[in-house]
C-alpha cells in the first residue's frame, strides 16, 4: 500500500513539473501583419533593401574604408565583442554544470598530550558531488544563458548595423558640407567682385552710398555664414574622427555627385523583422531568458537530489596500532524538498511571471518601434524625391531671375535691392538643393539601417 502511495505522489510530482521542461515558443498575439503602412505586397522571398552587403550598399572605397576601420576600431564595438565572450563563457559553465564536481582536500595533523610521543595523522580524500537534474532547474540555467548568449549576439549585430549607418551618415554630411562651403566661397568670391565695382562706381558718382553699404553688409553676412559651415566642416570631421576610434584629423573623401543609391527600395514583408532586425531579436532572446527564469522559479518547489562520494587514503584508521594506513570510501545520497521557506519560493515566483510580462511588453514595443522607423523612413524616402525635384525647379526660375535683375540694374530698370533679394534667395535656393541631396542619402540609409542592413 506504502508503494502505491508513494508511487502516486512521484507520479503527481513528475505530471506537474512537465511545464519547467517546456521550450519557449514566439508569441501569437504580435502585430506582425500590420506593421507597415501604405507598402505593397511583395513576395517573402524577394531580397530587401537590409538584404544588401553594407559593400553593396556604400560603393564609394573611400567610406567603405572608414566603415571597415569602424569595425574593427570603434569602442563600442569592442565592448559587444567582450560581452559575447562574457556569455560564450557562462554558457560553457551551466553546460558543464550537468557533470559531477570533484574536490581534492588533503589536511595533515599533529597532536601531542601529556608528554608522549606526537602522533602525526595524514588525509587524502578525492570528493565528488552530482546534482541530479530531476525537475530541470539546470535545464532551464542552461536554456537562459543560451538565450542570453543569442541576446548579446544580437546586441553586438544592433551596435554593428547602427555603426554602419552612423558613419555612413557622417560620411555624407561632411560631403554634403563641402558642396555648401563650395558654393558659398563661389558666392563669396562674385560678391566681392560686386562690391568693388560698386566702390568704384560710387567714386565717378554712378552708384549710391547706400546700395554700396547695402552690398558691404550682405559681404559680411555672407562671410559669418562662410565661416559658420567652415566650423561645422571641422566639427563633423571630429565627430567622424570619434566615432571611427582615431584621433582628430582631416578625412578623406569624395563628393557628393560621385554618390550612389540603389535603384528599388524595398522594405520586404513585415515578418522579416522578427528575424533581420538585431534590436527586435534582442528583445525576443530577453524574453525567452525571462521564459526560462519562470521555469528555474518553478523547479525550486521539487525536490532537489544530489549524490555525493568520497575515497582518499588516511594513516588514522585504529587507535591502538600507531598510523594503521587505510582507504576511506563513502557514498552518500540526499533529497531536499522545500516546505516552508518564509514565502520566498512563492515570492520568487511572482517576480519571475511579472518579468516575463514585461519582457514580452518589451518585445511588441521594440517591433513596433521597427515598424515605425521603416514606415518613417519609407515615406521620408519618396517626400525627399520630391522636395528635392521643387527646389532643383526653385533654382532654374531664380537663376533666370539673377540674370533678369543683372540685366535691369545695369541698364538702371531695377534697383540694387531687387538684385540682392534675387541673389539671396538663390544662394538660400542652391543650398537646399544640397541639404535636399543630403536628406537623400540619409533617408535610404535610415531605410537600411531600419531594415537591419549591415549585419553579419
Amino acid at each position: 500500500m506504502k508503494k502505491i502511495i508513494y508511487s502516486i505522489i512521484i507520479c503527481t510530482a513528475l505530471l506537474s513539473s512537465c511545464s519547467v521542461y517546456r521550450n519557449y515558443h514566439r508569441p501569437d498575439n504580435l502585430p506582425v501583419d500590420s506593421l507597415y503602412r501604405d507598402n505593397p505586397a511583395v513576395g517573402e522571398d524577394s531580397l530587401t533593401l537590409g538584404d544588401l552587403p553594407w559593400e553593396e550598399m556604400f560603393q564609394d572605397s573611400l567610406l567603405q574604408n572608414l566603415i571597415r576601420y569602424g569595425l574593427e576600431n570603434n569602442t563600442d564595438m569592442q565592448v559587444a565583442f567582450l560581452r559575447v565572450d562574457e556569455a560564450k563563457a557562462q554558457l560553457m559553465a551551466a553546460r558543464l554544470s550537468f557533470l559531477p564536481s570533484l574536490t581534492l582536500s588533503p589536511q595533515g595533523t599533529i597532536s601531542r598530550t601529556d608528554g608522549a610521543k606526537s602522533v602525526k595523522t595524514y588525509e587524502l580524500p578525492l570528493q565528488a558531488s552530482w546534482e541530479v537534474d530531476l525537475f530541470g532547474s539546470l535545464r532551464n540555467a542552461k536554456k537562459g544563458t543560451q538565450a542570453t548568449l543569442l541576446q548579446q549576439e544580437a546586441y553586438r549585430q544592433a551596435v554593428r548595423s547602427e555603426l554602419i549607418a552612423t558613419v555612413a551618415n557622417n560620411y555624407y554630411s561632411l560631403l554634403m558640407l563641402d558642396e555648401q562651403i563650395g558654393i558659398s566661397q563661389s558666392t563669396l568670391d562674385i560678391w566681392n567682385e560686386q562690391v568693388r565695382t560698386m566702390e568704384a562706381k560710387l567714386r565717378v558718382g554712378e552708384e549710391t552710398e547706400n546700395a554700396v553699404t547695402q552690398a558691404r553688409a550682405s559681404l559680411y553676412e555672407l562671410e559669418a555664414t562662410h565661416n559658420d559651415l567652415l566650423r561645422q566642416q571641422r566639427e563633423a570631421e571630429n565627430t567622424l574622427c570619434t566615432l571611427l576610434g582615431m584621433t582628430s584629423q582631416s578625412i578623406s573623401r569624395s563628393t557628393l555627385a560621385e554618390q550612389t543609391l540603389p535603384e528599388e527600395v524595398n522594405a520586404g514583408v513585415p515578418l522579416r523583422l522578427l528575424s533581420k532586425r538585431p534590436d527586435v531579436v534582442q528583445a525576443e532572446m530577453e524574453l525567452a531568458n525571462a521564459y526560462y527564469a519562470t521555469n528555474q522559479s518553478r523547479a525550486a518547489f521539487y525536490p532537489n537530489l544530489t549524490l555525493t562520494g568520497s575515497v582518499g587514503w588516511t594513516n588514522s584508521l585504529g587507535q591502538v596500532v600507531t598510523n594503521p594506513g587505510g582507504w576511506i570510501l563513502s557514498a552518500i545520497g540526499s533529497l531536499t524538498q522545500p516546505i516552508f521557506n518564509r514565502g520566498k519560493l512563492i515570492s520568487n515566483l511572482r517576480v519571475s511571471k511579472d518579468e516575463e510580462q514585461i519582457a514580452q511588453l518589451n518585445y511588441k514595443q521594440a517591433l513596433l518601434d521597427a515598424g515605425q522607423e521603416v514606415n518613417n523612413a519609407l515615406y521620408a524616402v519618396e517626400s525627399v524625391k520630391r522636395t528635392l525635384d521643387s527646389h532643383q525647379r526653385q533654382c532654374k526660375e531664380l537663376e533666370r531671375t539673377v540674370q533678369t535683375s543683372e540685366s535691369l540694374y545695369r541698364t538702371g530698370n531695377a534697383t540694387y535691392l531687387e538684385l540682392l533679394t534675387a541673389r539671396q534667395s538663390l544662394l538660400s535656393a542652391r543650398l537646399n538643393v544640397v541639404s535636399d541631396r543630403f536628406s537623400q542619402f540619409q533617408s535610404v540609409v535610415s531605410l537600411y539601417n531600419a531594415l537591419g542592413g549591415g549585419c553579419e
